[in-house]
Parts: structure tokens; sequence; C-alpha cells
């Protein structure tokens, strides 16, 4: 882990909501972000961040997330999000995040990823996918 991930760390992502990443169960004059594609865009910024502060053959997976999906973004504005380190414990790493449009907040919450070793953990699935036949 290197001595540049500490508390304090700030990442932005900024994403534009296509089609893709709407609601489609309100028809398409309700189409608004939906909070599973939310939250994946959440996970990767602070993913983003981290990556940027360990060593190769390195790489996160999350393990906890507290979200309120506040507000609505339309189909075609973007989002910025916009994560903070708020604590490391070795490989424990916690993130508080704020996602908002051009109009308001559309998210608050924490999240949680722990930073794992890509070729163990490859070993490690491989053995559960044995086990399981």
């Amino acid at each position: 882990m290197s001595d540049t991930l500490k508390p304090g760390l700030i990442g932005t992502r900024r994403v534009d909501i296509d089609r893709d990443k709407t609601i489609s169960f309100m028809g398409d004059d309700c189409r608004v972000y939906s909070t599973p594609n939310l939250l994946y865009d959440i996970e990767m910024a602070c993913r983003d961040l981290l990556l940027q502060h360990i060593d190769a053959g390195k790489d996160s997976v999350g393990t906890r997330v507290e979200l309120d999906h506040v507000g609505a973004t339309l189909l075609g504005m973007w989002v910025e999000i916009t994560v903070t380190v708020t604590e490391v414990n070795g490989p424990a790493v916690s993130f508080e995040f704020k996602a908002r449009d051009a109009v308001e907040e559309v998210a608050r919450g924490k999240h949680s990823r722990f930073v794992v070793g890509i070729e163990k953990t490859a070993q490690r699935l491989q053995a559960k996918r044995a086990k399981a036949g």
C-alpha cells in the first residue's frame, strides 16, 4: 500500500446518463438514472481513486454500501460523483460520497472497499469453483 493512500484523498467522476443507465419500467417520459447504475458508478469512482495509490497486481472489491438516492437525474443529463477517503485500516478503505447533477444533489452515502491481490483472489475463486463442482 502506498504512503499516499490516506484520509482526505478526493476523486471525482462525471457520468453521462444515457438510455442504458436509466429505468424503463415507468415509460420513456420517466427515464431516470437507475439506483443500480448509480451504485456501480460510485463503486468505480472509489476503485479508480484507489488504483492510483495501490501496488501493481492489486485491486479492490466492494464490501459495504450505504446509499441514499435522493434525487432523480433525467436521461441526457450528467452526474458528478465525488468520493473522499475517510479511513484506511490496512487493506480496508472507507469512503464518503456525494453525487449531484446540474440541478441538485442526487445521492450521498458511504462505501467500503478491501484491497486484494489479483493472483491470490483468482486462486481462491478457482478453489471455490472446484468445490462447487
